[in-house]
């Protein structure tokens, strides 16, 4: 009898471990499965160039990292790659040595010119579309998205000017982020911004879940990094320079984090002192690493279930039951290849996720109650 009750009572632990294990994979994989990114040069005219220059730079960075095209809504508010005073016709350039041009042939540009309103970027982070706008126009996030937002441009204590006639209020700003929140568009976001008085323009966010810093504090200007004797004007600001020269170290399998990027930056460099907001953000930036909003998701690699049950009664897996986790399953997470409605992409991936770590899990407990 003793044993035929403790038989029962170990058959109710391994279904409640199940079913904890089910509901604590479930939770995981709700979290972030996908990346997406929204960058914005604000500025016009000529002399602005360094604007665009920030923007293409970064656009070509995450590009690098794995975030593709139809997850990247770009926005420039001038066209210097095809303005008549570039000697460099079709081209966009960061160094002076004109090796790399960040306006490449296949650039997709989702916002230009007169476009580059406060009301489109607005629209763009809530979802609130006319009905005729085109799906490559739309951020098709969700709640188990990562977004990183990045802003260039020329601003002042809690604004940033677009076109040179409206301005962009840190009010505003945090209210959109509000009703983000509300309509489930974000798992995470982060802020960056490069501007004068940048880290005024996030004082006024209350939303969970946003990481943001910003290239100077208040009263500080941003400062441009080199000027250009062919181009005759500055090419990039030095925040987004160090930026760049900080990513052209890293790889999508980098162990680099957040706070590695932070402390990367110094007032020597700068010219201005770097600030951040993490009392929002749920984590230690020092365990997040830079992909989770410069990289992309990758897939999923599940081995076959018949594998796994014909190695259950191996003896190496039953002295050392922690490693079969890591043996059978490597759980990566599928980037969304294409722009999909809400809910739409991630669900094949949540579900493959979570039954792989159903499975492992499961497999785990198994063997642990078999010693």
């Amino acid at each position: 009898r003793g044993s035929r009750m403790g038989g029962q009572r170990r058959s109710r632990v391994w279904a409640v471990a199940v079913v904890a294990a089910w509901a604590a994979t479930c939770a995981l994989a709700a979290q972030h499965t996908n990346n997406w990114a929204v960058l914005v040069s604000t500025s016009r005219f000529w002399f602005n160039y360094r604007h665009a220059g920030n923007v293409m730079g970064l656009y070509n960075i995450i590009r690098k990292m794995g975030i593709p095209d139809s997850q990247i809504i770009l926005m420039l508010a001038d066209d210097m790659a095809c303005a008549p005073r570039n000697v460099f016709p079709g081209q966009i350039f960061t160094a002076d040595a004109h090796n790399v041009n960040l306006y490449p042939d296949d650039v997709e540009v989702d916002y230009r010119g007169y476009e580059v309103t406060i009301e489109n970027f607005f629209r763009v982070l809530t979802g609130r579309h006319h009905p005729d706008t085109p799906r490559s126009k739309k951020l098709l996030s969700d709640e188990n998205s990562n977004i990183l937002v990045y802003l260039s441009g020329h601003g002042g204590d809690e604004f940033l000017k677009f076109q040179d006639f409206e301005e962009l209020t840190s009010a505003d700003l945090a209210d959109a982020f509000a009703q983000m929140h509300e309509k489930r568009r974000y798992n995470e976001i982060f802020f960056m911004v490069d501007t004068c008085q940048a880290s005024t323009l996030f004082k006024q966010f209350y939303s969970p879940n946003i990481l943001a810093i910003g290239g100077s504090r208040l009263g500080e200007s941003s400062y441009s990094y080199r000027n250009d004797p062919e181009l005759g004007l500055t090419i990039i600001d030095r925040f987004t320079y160090y930026t760049l020269e900080f990513f052209e170290k890293q790889t999508r399998s980098n162990t680099a984090t957040m706070a590695d990027l932070f402390h990367s930056y110094t007032p020597a460099k700068l010219n201005s002192h770097v600030e951040w907001r993490t009392d929002l953000f749920p984590r230690p930036i020092s365990t997040v690493p830079v992909t989770d909003f410069f990289g992309s998701c990758i897939g999923v690699d599940v081995t076959p279930l018949p594998d796994f049950f014909a190695n259950l009664s191996s003896p190496s897996i039953r002295d050392e039951p922690l490693l079969l986790g890591k043996a059978a399953l490597q759980v990566e997470v599928p980037q969304v290849e294409s722009k999909t409605e809400h809910g739409e992409g991630p669900s094949v991936a949540l579900v493959g996720l979570a039954f792989a770590g159903f499975v492992a899990t499961s497999v785990l407990l198994h063997t642990l109650l078999m010693l």
